[in-house]
């Protein structure tokens, strides 16, 4: 029986690193290739190599986004996509041979997918001609929404908390805090994991464990230690926001989107 095979794109490298060393604990077994993270080098090795098995495939490239590549190489590899933002959008379109794993990586998600990727591959799953063709079309019919307000109890009243408001959220002891932009708190009803999926990515990005920040909210970014940056932010947080060394790279493309 042949090795099966593995093929990574992703244009940062300690993310790459990370996600190669994890599938070789969890199948070590496997042969994992890991590819640069661009559109047109990916595409070139795809057209002079057999195609792997199995393809864990970056959003966004260093030189354009994958479905730009998916256009050209027409993979007939089972997908599975790696994303630090525009999740939303991804889960939308988790069907039968696609699956996504939100950057940086968690061991157990990543499980997840592989054993997905297992089911389909024992039950003899075969990907039709025309498959990501179809995909990247209803990727481009997909209308993204995303959450505009939240409803806030008080004491003998109800009002509504405009997302537009919102400088940043924060989490304490199992509780989340959205702050708005002249410095209010009030206590949201929903984990950082569930906002990140609520919220549109193109103006809050989940800096660390403990903190989503708006683009608004973000007065500038520095060096920090160990290849990480700190932010700035208006309303002042009352600890350090650092955004690291593995998330630095979408950081950035974030802020120049």
């Amino acid at each position: 029986m042949s090795k099966l095979t593995a093929a990574i794109i992703e244009d940062e490298v300690p993310a790459a690193r990370l996600l190669s060393t994890t599938i070789k604990r969890l199948r070590p077994e496997w042969e994992i290739i890991v590819l640069p993270g661009s559109v047109e080098e990916a595409i070139s090795w795809f057209s002079t190599h057999p195609h792997p098995d199995i393809l864990f495939l970056d959003i966004q490239l260093s030189d354009g986004n994958s479905f730009d590549f998916l256009s050209a190489a027409t993979p007939s590899s089972l997908i599975i996509f790696t994303t630090a933002y525009d999740q939303y959008a991804i889960r939308a379109f988790t069907v039968n041979s696609i699956d996504y794993i939100l950057k940086p990586v968690d061991e157990t998600r990543l499980l997840d997918a592989i054993v997905k990727y297992e089911t389909l591959k024992s039950s003899n799953y075969q990907q039709t001609e025309n498959y990501i063709k179809d995909f990247i079309q209803s990727l481009q019919k997909q209308e993204k929404t995303y959450r505009t307000r939240f409803l806030i109890a008080g004491v003998d009243k109800f009002w509504t908390l405009q997302v537009s408001d919102i400088a940043y959220f924060y989490s304490e002891n199992k509780v989340t805090f959205a702050v708005t932009k002249n410095g209010q708190e009030h206590i949201i009803d929903l984990s950082l994991t569930r906002l990140e999926e609520q919220l549109d990515p193109k103006r809050f990005f989940r800096a660390n464990r403990q903190v989503i920040v708006c683009i608004d909210a973000i007065l500038h970014a520095a060096p920090y230690f160990n290849g990480k940056i700190i932010l700035h932010v208006k309303p002042a947080y009352k600890d350090k926001i650092t955004v690291s060394e593995e998330k630095v790279s979408t950081f950035k493309l974030w802020l120049n989107f």
